[in-house]
């Protein structure tokens, strides 16, 4: 869709109705809006509402929700299915002045709720290149990082898709000086699908005849105790975290003292991989801002930043698309709800840009890498390759964007051990 900040400039036309004038969808103007007009006034109508949500007015956010209500649709063009997640988001966070309702409304989260979500990743990685891009970048650090070393150990964070590590075992098949002996250890809540992982890569393994041992932790990644990941010494050690940090985030409160000092939780996580003394480390985050302290400036972010993953899915899946709609319900539509409606330990879905992390990594005493030309080549030609048009990699000082168009959307960048002095 077009830029979301020049929409928001010209939704200026809107400003002056008055509320009576929206105050019916039969209204003969308002059923002859066009596509683009009415996606201009549901922006106007979700600004108002969100600034009525922050200041806690709830008559008037009541009002504009209602409005809302007649023009977006989970399964309309790209403006009102963005609405519709939203809008929904909007009302929980009123919700949240009712705890009783809002806890009624809100169970906690089944099996079948994870497994659903699990799902909804990956259509995700059907649909979008950007984890298959993640996957090829990282790989590739990887691979001329431990060229010549003996003995390798992976550490997987993220625990989610054997896909990467199939491609890696094929590309240390291929070393001129043969493989070196591989240890792959992945992290997950899952134990039923980090055994079908290890089957997978066991069997690939051996098909490939690379010495490998497939070692699983169960665990949140909050509560992980390094000392279940086995690191060994004298074995060159590769860490990957895919789309995981950020909920460690949660583990600080708002005030202002903790959000200008680091959050404790991801300080203590971070010096924990730092004292493994990894060889490479490869960290794949959303690029966005949706970790502030106000309402309304998470909302701005948010508004952005999925206005152009919608936008992708509208200009590459037909609407009337099960998987899209999957996709944009239990795994978009989750995490607009997260950052707009939860507060507290609650909301981990706190997605910061590359220069927060790269102060934090600092901080922990790891030093930035620069991902190679040989690997931003592989990303673009893959990109060519399977012929997803508007799709972007960029580099800067060493670290690759993944984008739509000229919007960075996730960020993927390298990091190693240095010894303190």
């Amino acid at each position: 869709m077009a830029g979301i900040a020049d929409e928001i400039s010209s939704s200026a036309n809107f400003m002056s109705m008055s509320p009576t004038s929206l105050s019916s969808p039969y209204n003969p103007w308002l059923r002859d809006l066009k596509s683009d007009e009415r996606g201009l006034l549901l922006i106007h109508l979700l600004l108002n509402c969100a600034t009525h949500v922050a200041a806690g007015n709830m008559d008037q956010a009541n009002a504009f929700l209602e409005k809302i209500s007649f023009f977006a649709s989970p399964d309309g063009d790209t403006m009102q299915r963005i609405a519709s997640y939203f809008t929904e988001a909007l009302a929980r966070r009123l919700l949240r002045s009712f705890p009783g309702v809002y806890r009624a409304l809100n169970p906690e989260l089944s099996d079948s709720s994870f497994a659903s979500r699990f799902h909804a990743r990956c259509l995700f990685l059907n649909l979008f290149p950007f984890l298959r891009l993640s996957y090829l970048v990282s790989n590739q650090a990887i691979l001329e990082t431990m060229d010549g070393e003996k003995v390798v150990h992976v550490v997987d964070l993220s625990g989610s898709d054997p896909n990467q590590w199939i491609a890696l075992l094929q590309s240390l098949a291929a070393r001129k000086d043969g493989p070196p002996h591989l240890r792959i250890t992945a992290v997950g809540e899952s134990s039923e699908f980090l055994s079908h992982m290890a089957s997978i890569l066991s069997n690939e393994a051996e098909k490939l005849d690379i010495p490998f041992q497939f070692h699983a932790v169960i665990s949140r990644l909050e509560a992980l105790d390094v000392k279940s990941l086995r690191v060994k010494t004298g074995e060159a050690l590769a860490i990957t975290s895919l789309l995981q940090l950020h909920p460690l985030l949660a583990a600080a409160d708002d005030s202002a003292t903790q959000r200008r000092h680091l959050s404790s939780k991801i300080d203590s996580f971070m010096s924990s991989l730092w004292s493994l003394s990894p060889k490479i480390m490869l960290i794949t985050e959303q690029e966005s801002n949706h970790n502030g302290s106000s309402l309304k400036e998470r909302f701005m972010e948010a508004l952005y930043y999925y206005a152009a993953m919608f936008d992708c899915l509208e200009s590459t899946v037909p609407r009337q698309s099960a998987e899209r709609a999957r996709v944009e319900k239990l795994l978009f539509g989750e995490e607009i709800k997260n950052i707009i409606a939860c507060e507290g330990l609650e909301r981990k879905e706190r997605h910061e840009k590359l220069e927060r992390w790269m102060k934090r990594l600092e901080m922990a005493g790891f030093w930035r890498v620069g991902l190679s030309y040989v690997g931003l080549i592989q990303a673009r030609r893959m990109l060519q390759r399977v012929g997803f048009d508007g799709y972007q990699v960029k580099e800067e000082n060493g670290n690759f964007f993944l984008c739509w168009q000229e919007r960075a959307l996730f960020s993927v960048s390298a990091w190693s051990f240095r010894r303190c002095d």
